[in-house]
C-alpha cells in the first residue's frame, strides 16, 4: 500500500522522504543487572518486535491439528495460488470447536506497508496489514479466529493470497509469511447450538473476488434460509486521499485532500435490488506508515494487522430473498467523490438454513430510513482554517420467517453519528484534527434484544517546526460494549524526527502505549505495553 504523496500528509508518511526514509530503525536496549531496561536517547538500526496488548484467542484442551495454508515471499504483485485440504485427525470436517488462522512474517531492510488478503474457496477470511521493518529486520504474527468459516474449510478449496509489495534497489524489503490453520476438536460432552446466532453458517457467499467495492453483484441464497448477514472488509488505502479519508475537506475548503460535499463523513451501505438493507460507519484505520512512521514501530493501530469486517444483518430480507431467484447486491461507500478510488469492500454473505424446512417463507413488514444521511460541514478560513463536520443516518427494519420451529420475527434498527473537527494553517505545517464515529445496533429477535455500541475515536495533531521536526501526538481508540460485555483498544503516542534528511540524521525519538481491557460478567482482561525509541519498557497485566 503506498504512502500518500500529497502535500499535505507529506509529513504523515511520505515521511517516505527521501527513498530511503520509509526505514525506521532504533537500538534495542539491554537490561542492566537490576532487570531494568536501558532507554537509547533516539532511534538506531533496530527495534522490538510488533506487539499487541489484545488477547490471545482462547482455545479449547481438545486434540488439535495445523495445516499450512499459504507459504510465500511476496515482493511483487503476484498472488500465491494453492490449494488447502482439511486435516484428518481432528474429528469431522465442519464440525470443530474451533479453527485458528495464524500469519508469521518476517521483513528486513526498507519496505512500505502493505496490505493483504487471504481467500479460501473464494471466500475472504483474512485481511491484513504489514509492519515497516528496521534495516536489521523484524518478525510478527497475527491470529485470528475463523471458526465462522468451517463449511468452506471442511473441503478441498482453492488458495488466493496476497500482500502486493515492490522491490527494488530502494524499497528492498520482501515478505516471507507462511499461514496455518489450527483446528480443535468438539470437547466431550459438548454440541453445537441448535440456534442460528450460536453456530457457524451453513454457507458462506463471496459476492465478489474484486479487492474493489462491489457493485450490482448477484446474490440468490437458499430458500430455506433463516439467518443472513452480510461482512464486508471496508478499507479506504491504495497512497490517496481516501487512505486518510477523514481529513477530506469540502470542495470550498483549501486543504491538500479535497473530498466531495460531504466532506470526511464516510459510511459504507448493503443495498438489495437498489433499497439500502444495512449502514455502518467504517473504522479509521491507520497502517504502520501512516501519519509518523515511528508511532508504529512497535505496537500497531488497533485492527491494523487483523482487519476487522462490519457487519450488516440482512435477515428482515430473508423472506423477499428466499423466493429462488437472483437478487442484486451493491456494496458502497457514501461520501467518496465521483471517480475517485481508495477503497475495496469484499464481502462474505453468512446464511444459515432451517435443517427441517426446505422452503421458508416470510416478508419484510416496515421499513424506515432517510434517503441519504443528514451531513453538515461548517468551514472558516484565515490564519488557522478550520472545518467541523456533523453527520447521522439510521436504519430499522423488521421482517419475519415462518420457520420450521414457528414464526420469527426481526428487527434491525441501527444508527450512525459522525463529529469531526480539523484545524490547519494554510501552510499545513499546523494539522490538527478529532474525530469520534458511533455505530449502535439492535437487533431483536422475538422479542429478546441483542445490543452492540461501538465508538471510535481519534486525535492527532502535528506540528512542523522552523528546524524542520515533525512532531505527531496521536490517539487511537476502539471502543464497543456488547450484551454488557465490554472491550477497549486505546493507543496513544508521541513521535518527533527531522524531515528531509537521511535516516542517521533524524534523530527520531517516540513514546508509545497501548491498554486493552475487556469487562463483563465473569470477565477481566487488563494489559498494558509501553515503549520507547523502540524499546519495550512496560508489559503490565492487571487481570
Amino acid at each position: 500500500m503506498e504512502q500518500l504523496t500529497t502535500r499535505g500528509r507529506l509529513r504523515r508518511t511520505a515521511l517516505a522522504l527521501a527513498a530511503a526514509a520509509t526505514t525506521l530503525g532504533l537500538t534495542l536496549g539491554a537490561a542492566s543487572p537490576a532487570g531494568a531496561v536501558t532507554v537509547p536517547a533516539e532511534f538506531g538500526t533496530d527495534y522490538h518486535d510488533p506487539l499487541t496488548a489484545a488477547p490471545a484467542i482462547a482455545t479449547p484442551h481438545t486434540r488439535s491439528c495445523s495445516v499450512t495454508v499459504a507459504e510465500a515471499k511476496f515482493k511483487d504483485f503476484t498472488p500465491y495460488t494453492g490449494t488447502y485440504t482439511p486435516p484428518t485427525g481432528c474429528g469431522t470436517p465442519g464440525r470443530w470447536s474451533k479453527v485458528v488462522l495464524r500469519l508469521d512474517g518476517s521483513v528486513a531492510g526498507r519496505q512500505y506497508d502493505r496490505l493483504g488478503y487471504l481467500d479460501i474457496g473464494g471466500v475472504e477470511v483474512f485481511r491484513t496489514s504489514t509492519p515497516e521493518p528496521s534495516q536489521d529486520g523484524i518478525d510478527w504474527s497475527v491470529e485470528k479466529d475463523v471458526t465462522r468459516y468451517e463449511k468452506t474449510l471442511s473441503g478441498e478449496q482453492s488458495v488466493d493470497m496476497l500482500i502486493g509489495n515492490v522491490v527494488n534497489d530502494t524499497y528492498t524489503g520482501v515478505l516471507d509469511v507462511r499461514v496455518t490453520l489450527t483446528f480443535y476438536t468438539p470437547e466431550p460432552g459438548r454440541t453445537a447450538s441448535a440456534t442460528p446466532a450460536g453456530s457457524a453458517p451453513d454457507q458462506v457467499i463471496p459476492l465478489s473476488d474484486a479487492d474493489s467495492v462491489t457493485t450490482g453483484a448477484s446474490l440468490t441464497v437458499p430458500r430455506n434460509s433463516e439467518r443472513i448477514l452480510a461482512e464486508v472488509y471496508a478499507t479506504g488505502s491504495g497512497g490517496g486521499c481516501e487512505e486518510f479519508w477523514y481529513s477530506a475537506v469540502t470542495p470550498s475548503a483549501s486543504y491538500s485532500c479535497q473530498g466531495g460535499d460531504d466532506g470526511p463523513y464516510r459510511e459504507v451501505e448493503v443495498s438489495i435490488d437498489g433499497k439500502v438493507a444495512g449502514i455502518a460507519s467504517p473504522y479509521p484505520n491507520v497502517w504502520t506508515g501512516g501519519w509518523s512512521p515511528y508511532l508504529w514501530s512497535v505496537l500497531p493501530s488497533p485492527t491494523a494487522f487483523d482487519v476487522r469486517p462490519l457487519e450488516f444483518d440482512l435477515t428482515p430480507f430473508a423472506g423477499e430473498l428466499n423466493d429462488g431467484k437472483a437478487h442484486t447486491v451493491d456494496v458502497s461507500v457514501l461520501g467518496v467523490p465521483s471517480g475517485q478510488t481508495g477503497w475495496s469492500a469484499p464481502t462474505n454473505i453468512l446464511v444459515w438454513q432451517d435443517a427441517h424446512k426446505p422452503v421458508v417463507t416470510g416478508a419484510l413488514t416496515s421499513y424506515r430510513t432517510s434517503s441519504l444521511p443528514k451531513v453538515t460541514n461548517t468551514y472558516e478560513d484565515g490564519s488557522l482554517r478550520s472545518l467541523v463536520t456533523a453527520g447521522a443516518h439510521s436504519l430499522k427494519v423488521s421482517g419475519y420467517l415462518d420457520t420450521s420451529h414457528g414464526r420469527v420475527t426481526t428487527t434491525v434498527d441501527r444508527s450512525l453519528t459522525t463529529a469531526i473537527t480539523h484545524h490547519w494553517t494554510p501552510d499545513e505545517n499546523t494539522d490538527n484534527q478529532t474525530g469520534r464515529w458511533t455505530d449502535v445496533q439492535k437487533v431483536t429477535v422475538n422479542g429478546h434484544t441483542s445490543r452492540t455500541d461501538r465508538t471510535y475515536t481519534l486525535d492527532g495533531r502535528s506540528t512542523i517546526d522552523t528546524g524542520n521536526r515533525l512532531r505527531v501526538i496521536m490517539s487511537v481508540d476502539d471502543h464497543a460494549r456488547t450484551d454488557g460485555i465490554l472491550s477497549d483498544d486505546k493507543y496513544a503516542g508521541d513521535a518527533t524526527f527531522t524531515l528531509g534528511v537521511a535516516r542517521a540524521d533524524r534523530h527520531a525519538v517516540a513514546t508509545t502505549s497501548e491498554r486493552y481491557r475487556l469487562r463483563g460478567a465473569g470477565v477481566c482482561y487488563d494489559h498494558t505495553l509501553a515503549t520507547e525509541q523502540g524499546v519495550l519498557t512496560k508489559d503490565v497485566r492487571r487481570c
